[in-house]
């Protein structure tokens, strides 16, 4: 293999090596340090993308290693940071009994769609110029957030420390990992206003929310996302 396609595939081991000292920091309970990296590891996940493309250097190996990647950095590593979480957000009497028994199976759940999710990206023809359900990274967005929201927004930490409501996000994103759904895909190969104006005013409409919301605005932007590829797609079914 050339030193070309290299490149990009040492970037997609960075993703990997930050997932991991994530892990790391979950385990030792520094949570919010486990944020930075899944926000380190999403710069590493687009590099290696668009390396990829700007530089021809696709593999089937870079592909596989980019779902490994992806699998510790955007699945296993939030599914652990939002268990911490829902452990610190649940009372005592919640962590007992039947509840003890299945909390577990519900928030690691999502490690366990994530799996799946990405597995069937890399057979999946049809995900070359969209997505179909969410990807593993805007759920590693919205856990990442949350830490993140509780050190420097501390105002929300109602919302963000809610255990049912981490519990019902957990289900519901699962289900999203695997949907049916059609996703826009922020992949360019041009640069000119008629062919990507939805994404370039959805990438405004994100700097503007980070700038007056900031963390808090991430787990909207990616539901908002989600409803406004929902209706891209709605609209252009209606068109057909």
């Amino acid at each position: 293999m050339s030193i070309k396609k290299e490149i990009p595939n040492t970037l997609t081991l960075g993703n990997l090596l930050s997932g991991c000292f994530g892990l790391y920091f979950v385990m030792q309970g520094h949570v919010l340090w486990a944020s930075y990296c899944i926000l380190i590891s999403l710069v590493f996940d687009f590099l290696d993308g668009f390396l990829a493309r700007l530089l021809h250097a696709y593999s089937e190996l870079g592909k596989e290693l980019d779902s490994l990647a992806d699998m510790v950095s955007f699945g296993v590593l939030p599914a652990f940071m939002l268990f911490h979480l829902v452990e610190a957000s649940c009372a005592t009497q919640c962590s007992v009994g039947l509840f003890g028994f299945y909390k577990p199976f519900i928030v690691f759940s999502l490690a366990i769609f994530s799996a799946y999710r990405l597995a069937k990206f890399n057979v999946d023809t049809r995900q070359s110029d969209q997505f179909i359900g969410v990807p593993t990274p805007a759920n590693g967005i919205v856990i990442a957030a949350l830490p993140l929201i509780l050190e420097f927004q501390p105002e929300f930490s109602e919302y963000v420390l809610n255990f049912k409501g981490l519990l019902i996000y957990s289900v519901i994103m699962s289900y999203l990992l695997v949907c049916e759904l059609p996703l826009m895909a922020f992949k360019f190969k041009t640069w000119d206003w008629k062919s990507n104006q939805i994404k370039f005013i959805f990438l405004v409409f994100c700097v503007a929310g980070l700038i007056f919301l900031k963390f808090v605005a991430l787990p909207l932007l990616v539901a908002s996302y989600i409803l406004l590829s929902g209706v891209l797609y709605i609209l252009n079914t209606q068109k057909k």
